[in-house]
């Protein structure tokens, strides 16, 4: 599997050497929904005005590629099929002292179900689907990547970047 890159501190901050973490604190599974007319499904948080992609951690005992389409489901209300494995990206938050390892895919968005299941924290942030063409989804995250100063949040952001240029590869809008 492809390595999308590893994210340290020295990213976020601009400055220092990237520190490496020798462990996984956490795996995800997420990436690019694209809908028929291959505009991707974007997640917009209304609580900051941020966008993020579709995804979130694994189960135990889940295999990554099921969590993704269970957190599509979950976060858009729509069932999905994945087209394409991306790659993995690693998040290297040595402040917290966390190591998140992401399985990242492009899925295709099949039947809307029309019911979200959001956590509790996903709702406050006011989490809802937003469709729009791949540039306009970079342009998107860029801004919000700009704008935030929250350390985790641009981990988030920065990596959620870097899938959608991976994702160019394969959408054509």
């Amino acid at each position: 599997m492809l390595r999308l890159g590893r994210i340290t501190d020295s990213d976020i901050t601009g400055a220092g050497v990237p520190t490496y973490l020798s462990y996984v604190s956490r795996y995800g599974a997420r990436g690019v929904l694209r809908d028929r007319s291959s505009n991707v499904g974007m997640m917009h948080m209304t609580i900051g005005n941020l966008y993020k992609l579709p995804g979130g951690g694994i189960d135990a005992g889940e295999h990554p590629r099921d969590a993704f389409l269970r957190e599509i489901l979950e976060e858009t209300g729509f069932e999905a099929e994945i087209t394409h494995e991306l790659g993995f990206i690693e998040e290297h938050k040595r402040k917290n002292g966390f190591m998140q390892y992401s399985y990242c895919y492009l899925a295709d968005a099949n039947r809307n179900t029309g019911r979200t299941r959001l956590s509790a924290g996903e709702r406050r942030l006011g989490l809802t689907v937003r469709w729009m063409p791949l540039r306009d989804a970079i342009e998107a995250m860029e801004r919000s990547y700009r704008r935030c100063g929250d350390y985790s949040k641009r981990f988030m952001l920065l990596r959620d970047l870097k899938i959608l240029e991976q994702a160019k590869e394969f959408i054509h809008s």
